[in-house]
């Protein structure tokens, strides 16, 4: 059984041998991201390249998925490393602090925080961990009370409980990464913190300016991202939901809802969605999940995320390898569970306006109403299997196409399995007896098998898909 919902696994030291990374690639890794919080332009060309020598290695394709820093807002060092703070503590945030952190104050990375809060507002440290009051800000000073304590380390993250931090999307550290994501030809790239559809436009222009193609992913972590939801969507191919500030910034009870409503959004919109932070969170340290860790996976996957993605589980932790395969199994399981195969009925009163969307609703409609194994599509863009992904047809969706951009940009696409694919034939008798034979090669149908297949008359040219055609493997139908 072929699995729907994707994996993203986020590099870093767990990862880095190329041994580990292509046994991750054969336990089911579709995406890796690359996070550029770290690392020097050298180390993420070097890491591209390997990840594509395993993905060669294992004979799969895997995409890249560059991630943004974004702006830092942290609390800069300390002398001893780290405090303790208990409540009802003075604790001052010291914007001009260039000296380490001690008992009293701490310096900031971001200068303009004093500008974004006034006395009364709620500062939540290391995820939402301790919590700080402003009683008052004095120019570049923030003095706070400390509401809950606990242990406070170099570098951690600040939110205001409620948004409202002014800091830009894109800082200048992002606008150079920005250019190394199009030198390593990233398929996707993901902005932290937008915070309406604009960031999103910004980051696609430098993108392009840069000579890149990469797809745009947003992720939802700032609380006023939220009412901005729509903007952001259409403005972008592809959605996170980071759960982790996101739910520091609006509540931990919100992030349930929003993140269905996030995934149910972004499939109306035919935009992609991953749902992301502490999936198998106990499996850095432990080599199988919680219980509760397989049912939020389960759950997200129901809920019709295209992707699930691990952080920190295969960057650093001691079990990536099987983190991946409990995830893999998790997705297939619940995936047996989704009984709902027919097409979506949006689109029966829809008026088309593009022939190869037709198609593609077509398809899925034939698919969806016959004994059918798969359904072929010929690609160039992948905008075809794009729109199939958006609705489960209950068979998987295998897009054919001689490019390695939409080989890789469908890697994350729900239902949709990417095969290389070069014509060969002087015909469309030839081409699809050499389809036909790639197919069957590969495990994938059998004779007698009922596909349905999607093709356009103009071979090679994008956004041309103009026929849909049902056929038999080896010239008859078993049923």
């Amino acid at each position: 059984m072929l699995r729907r919902t994707k994996i993203v696994a986020t590099l870093g030291p767990a990862s880095n041998d190329p041994k580990v990374l292509e046994q991750m690639v054969r336990a089911g890794v579709d995406l890796v991201r690359m996070n550029f919080s770290h690392g020097s332009v050298q180390d993420h060309v070097k890491r591209a390249e390997t990840v594509r020598a395993a993905a060669a290695a294992v004979g799969r394709t895997v995409g890249i998925l560059a991630d943004l820093q974004g702006p830092k807002i942290r609390v800069r060092k300390f002398e001893n490393d780290k405090i303790v703070l208990h409540k009802d503590d003075i604790f001052i945030l010291d914007a001009t602090l260039e000296a380490l952190g001690n008992q009293e104050r701490v310096g900031l990375d971001y200068k303009d925080l004093p500008k974004d809060v006034t006395k009364g507002s709620v500062l939540l440290l290391n995820d939402g961990l301790l919590e700080f009051d402003v009683i008052e800000v004095k120019g570049h000073e923030i003095i706070c009370k400390v509401v809950r304590g606990g242990v406070l380390s170099n570098n951690k993250g600040i939110n205001r409980k409620g948004g409202g931090l002014t800091a830009p999307a894109l800082t200048d550290k992002d606008k150079e990464d920005i250019k190394t994501a199009a030198l390593i030809k990233a398929d996707y790239l993901a902005v932290s913190f937008p915070r309406n559809g604009d960031d999103m436009r910004l980051a696609r222009e430098l993108m392009h300016a840069a000579g890149g193609k990469s797809l745009l992913m947003a992720k939802i972590e700032r609380a006023e991202a939220i009412p901005a939801l729509n903007d952001i969507i259409d403005a972008s191919d592809a959605i996170m939901v980071a759960r982790g500030d996101l739910s520091v910034e609006v509540g931990d009870a919100a992030v349930p809802g929003l993140q269905k409503r996030m995934i149910k959004m972004a499939r109306a919109k035919n935009k992609l969605v991953v749902t992301a932070t502490q999936m198998m969170e106990s499996m850095i340290s432990n080599p199988i999940p919680t219980r509760a860790e397989v049912s939020d996976v389960a759950n997200a996957v129901l809920d019709g995320t295209d992707a699930v993605m691990l952080s920190a589980e295969t960057a650093v932790g001691e079990y990536p390898v099987e983190t991946i395969e409990a995830m893999a199994r998790i997705c297939l399981s619940a995936e047996c569970e989704d009984e709902e195969h027919s097409i979506d009925h949006r689109y029966a009163n829809h008026k088309f306006t593009r022939i190869d969307q037709s198609i593609a609703m077509s398809a899925l409609f034939a698919a969806s109403h016959l004994n059918v194994k798969a359904i072929i599509a010929l690609t160039q863009s992948g905008s075809t299997p794009l729109w199939m992904s958006r609705m489960n047809a209950g068979v998987p969706i295998f897009a054919l196409t001689p490019l390695r951009e939409t080989l890789s940009k469908v890697t994350l696409f729900s239902g949709v399995h990417p095969i290389e694919f070069h014509s060969k034939g002087r015909g469309q008798v030839e081409e699809w007896q050499q389809i036909e034979a790639r197919l069957v090669e590969l495990g994938l149908v059998e004779k007698g098998d009922m596909v349905v297949m999607t093709i356009g008359e103009a071979a090679g040219q994008a956004g041309h898909t103009n026929t849909m055609k049902i056929m038999c493997i080896g010239g008859y139908c078993k049923s």
